[in-house]
């Protein structure tokens, strides 16, 4: 498997342009972006992190291998026991959530380490919530950070060195990142494809920019009242309603939108900027990649779509 860390070196990358990235967050200003008192942004320390500690000193960076990489969860990516797995934390989210998050973003830093090692690596990442993936990626030696819109979502300890921004217009210099993740935020922006541009401008030639979200048509399409999205979404919030006594969280066209797998395919792939590395199935056990490439199918059975991107030079 090629390398996706082509190009200058990475940390060099970062350092050049890490002080642009500082200087674009002071002029945008508190209209777009909010930085975390006591936190950095990229470059503003070039090796070190909100706390003051170097990335070899941060803990595990080892050396990414192939598909079969288990460091962090232990399991085969993919595999039946890993899917099984990830489904068992997810049906405990509610009551355990630290545990279901943690387990995820291990697994997704496992995927991303793939394809090369973080450590000493910008990670930007956007939308990332309560930051269990940017601490993740953290522990792992990466220079992570958090791009979080909603405050609410962050909790009482925000991850270090977090930055409240919008994903439409991130407070960087282009090609800062060398890994832009993001993880089950696609459904939840009006326009997909501005979202994407944007991952894409902040992330250096030979970058990777990790994708995932779950399509319309999934079994988990409607989030907290799925499956009764395919009866319609105002039934199923209806049914979410009378069911728990509260409102759902999501409203399909204000924080929820229907994003399809074939469209989102053509769209990214008729791009000249990025070459997809893969599109497959994130949690599917077997079959992975050949369940995304069936038309009809992919839109029910994929469940959640896993894009990863490279870069390509100007």
């Amino acid at each position: 498997m090629t390398s996706p860390w082509t190009g200058p070196d990475a940390r060099a990358a970062g350092a050049a342009h890490a002080p642009a990235a500082a200087q674009d967050a002071e002029a945008v200003g508190a209209p777009h972006a909010a930085v975390s008192p006591g936190k950095a942004v990229p470059g503003a320390v070039p090796g070190d992190d909100a706390g003051g500690r170097r990335a070899e000193d941060v803990g595990a960076g080892g050396v990414g291998g192939g598909v079969e990489r288990t460091r962090g969860t232990g399991f085969k990516d993919p595999s039946l026991r890993r899917s099984l797995a990830l489904f068992r934390a997810f049906l405990q989210e509610q009551e355990d959530p630290e545990s279901c998050y943690t387990l995820l973003a291990r697994d997704a830093a496992n995927q991303v380490e793939a394809y090369g090692p973080v450590e000493g690596r910008v990670v930007v990442d956007v939308g990332g919530g309560s930051g269990y993936f940017t601490e993740e990626f953290r522990r792992r030696g990466a220079h992570a950070y958090l791009f979080e819109p909603d405050v609410r979502e962050l909790g009482p300890a925000p991850a270090g060195s977090t930055v409240v921004a919008d994903g439409y217009l991130l407070p960087l210099a282009d090609g800062v990142a060398d890994v832009c993740f993001s993880s089950n935020v696609l459904e939840h922006v009006a326009d997909p494809q501005t979202f994407l541009s944007e991952l894409v401008r902040v992330t250096r030639p030979g970058g990777l920019i990790y994708v995932s979200f779950t399509n319309w048509l999934s079994p988990w399409g409607g989030h907290e009242w799925a499956p009764w999205h395919y009866l319609g979404a105002e039934r199923a919030r209806a049914r979410y309603r009378r069911r728990t006594g509260r409102d759902a969280k999501h409203a399909l066209g204000e924080n929820l939108f229907a994003v399809h797998i074939g469209s989102t395919l053509r769209q990214v792939r008729a791009r000249d900027d990025v070459e997809v590395v893969t599109a497959r199935s994130r949690y599917w056990p077997f079959l992975a990649s050949a369940v995304a490439k069936t038309p009809g199918l992919r839109e029910f059975a994929t469940w959640n779509l896993l894009l990863i991107l490279r870069r390509c030079p100007p």
